[in-house]
């Protein structure tokens, strides 16, 4: 672990447990994320991507290993500070946005610094207003999310997660819910938040969304792979899949 590492893993497992089954979803996950660095996580679905984020997000717990956030160890944090946590130290933008469609754009943003003491109605307005501007949606401070574009909804959820000032940006398949055009934008604006110094850990099993971060953590079934053994071992898995239509279709 180095002394500007923001996150450190060192092997972090994640096993979940059925009647009759044994799932191993992460095995053994080492990384750091240091301030300042933009990260994606790439791999195919099912591979453990976002279980890995609910983790790093505190929104989960490993089975196994250590992991440091800011140099504390997150096994030592309990419930009530985990929260705390999540409100003031970590920023969340999901594929679906999750914003709510009974408050408006402004009320979306401003909402997790309701949760904050000694956070003045004031501030928090200049603070929301703040967020919106940077993200480019200041002008629809009145409208509601159903009044809103995909691509626009999700500014709004990257103002709402920049609105606290956090640590880290984690970004969950930003946009698995937009088309390519949109989907551009939103990557521009995380490249764009990245230079201006935040720090962003994005998961995406788009190869091409994955090029814009400075540094790729390739996964396979819940392990970090190099890129060339992934590549590998995605081949080697089509094959096997492809196998069962290639005997239906001699027989």
């Amino acid at each position: 672990m180095t002394q500007d590492s923001l996150i450190h893993l060192d092997a972090i497992k994640k096993v979940f447990l059925t009647d009759e089954v044994e799932t191993h979803a992460l095995a053994e996950v080492h990384f750091d994320i240091a301030k300042g660095e933009y990260v994606s996580i790439t791999g195919p679905s099912g591979c453990g991507k976002s279980t890995l984020l609910a983790i790093l997000g505190l929104l989960d717990t490993p089975s196994g290993g250590t992991y440091r956030l800011n140099g504390r160890e997150v096994a030592d944090i309990g419930p009530g500070e985990r929260a705390t946590i999540r409100n003031q130290e970590i920023g969340f933008v999901f594929q679906a946005f999750n914003l709510i469609g009974d408050l408006t754009v402004f009320e979306n943003v401003e909402l997790p610094l309701t949760y904050r003491d000694g956070v003045s109605k004031a501030e928090r307005r200049d603070r929301a207003i703040a967020a919106l501007e940077r993200v480019g949606m200041a002008h629809r401070v009145k409208h509601y999310p159903a009044q809103l574009s995909g691509g626009q909804q999700q500014r709004v959820a990257v103002a709402r997660a920049l609105v606290g000032q956090p640590s880290i940006l984690l970004a969950d398949e930003p946009t698995g819910n937009l088309d390519s055009k949109n989907g551009e934008a939103v990557m521009s604006l995380l490249d764009e938040l990245h230079k201006a110094g935040s720090t962003i850990c994005m998961v995406t099993h788009d190869p091409r969304y994955a090029d814009f971060a400075g540094r790729k953590i390739f996964m396979f079934d819940g392990r970090i792979v190099d890129e060339e053994t992934m590549h590998r071992l995605r081949h080697e898995e089509d094959q096997r899949l492809m196998r069962p239509a290639r005997t239906a279709a001699s027989a």
